[in-house]
């Protein structure tokens, strides 16, 4: 009898401290004066489902100068941006999909290279590169220092 009044006890008190130490563990909300966040429904973004692709601000404004950090969405169907150069450098990760990029003056979609999700590269200042989605959504984090301007330089095909 002892033995059962023992094993029991036991089991209550393990039971006990268990709820005391996690049972009283509920989600709050963070304090702001330590971290801020957005929820992907939160996240505002330009342009339409139906453009080539569309961009959201996190931090910074790209058209100002000091850090900015974006996401940019390029939507499949062979949408991707022509030739053109960035005066600072810029920093991407591929996040999902596959992202082509391609480097020169003329625009060549067919000899582009896939990064696919977890790739990571950076677009060198005033170099002259194009970039886009083929046949799946990517989504990208672009990093850099404003103004993020862009030069057309696309070489056209002669007459």
């Amino acid at each position: 009898m002892l033995r059962f009044i023992t094993r029991r006890t036991l089991s209550v008190t393990v039971m006990l401290m268990v709820f005391v130490c996690f049972g009283f563990i509920t989600a709050s909300e963070p304090d702001p004066k330590v971290l801020s966040f957005k929820l992907p429904k939160d996240i505002k973004w330009s342009g339409t489902e139906t453009s080539p692709s569309q961009q959201a601000v996190l931090v910074g404004d790209p058209a100002k100068e000091g850090l900015y950090v974006v996401l940019t969405k390029w939507h499949k169907g062979n949408n991707m941006s022509r030739p053109h150069f960035h005066p600072n450098d810029r920093f991407i990760t591929v996040i999902s999909g596959t992202w082509w990029v391609g480097t020169g003056p003329k625009f060549d979609p067919d000899s582009t290279t896939p990064m696919p999700a977890g790739s990571f590269v950076t677009h060198f200042g005033k170099q002259i590169h194009y970039d886009g989605a083929k046949d799946e959504d990517v989504l990208l984090q672009i990093v850099g220092m404003g103004p993020a301007t862009s030069t057309p330089a696309e070489q056209k095909p002669p007459e």
